[in-house]
């Protein structure tokens, strides 16, 4: 059976910064860093396997939706099992901290953007998911 590729592509504050409340804390920000890492993650899970919880799966436009298989990941999933589902594909983990503390064992590739943010946040970047892999 093909190995399953897994990779995580992510953009972190100055500081680490992942969230805020439940989404991006730079959410709505038009500024050109922003709006450009916006359109690459859209560019670089093309064609691929987006997996994430349910609150950022929704969050997809519908644009998105057309180019890439989403799958709707649960706390309940054993990660094994559910790679095995997604042989020889590219499979990127979305979803922040709870997912990606899950997952990092089987993460590849890591592709961190660092944005000019630099404020509050209550979700934060974790080192480690680093050596996981």
């Amino acid at each position: 059976m093909q190995r399953t590729i897994v990779r995580v592509v992510c953009a972190v504050g100055r500081s680490g910064q992942l969230g805020l409340d439940g989404r991006l804390p730079w959410e709505g920000n038009r500024g050109r860093e922003f709006v450009d890492d916006v359109a690459r993650f859209f560019e670089i899970t093309r064609g691929h396997v987006l997996m994430a919880g349910p609150r950022t799966i929704a969050s997809v436009p519908d644009f998105a939706r057309l180019d890439r298989e989403l799958f709707v990941l649960r706390s309940s999933m054993e990660p094994e099992e559910i790679l095995r589902r997604f042989p020889g594909r590219v499979v990127f983990i979305g979803g922040g901290p709870p997912v990606w503390t899950a997952y990092a064992r089987f993460v590849s590739h890591w592709d961190i953007t660092r944005l000019p943010y630099d404020g509050p946040a209550d979700r934060w970047f974790d080192p480690n998911w680093l050596v996981r892999g």
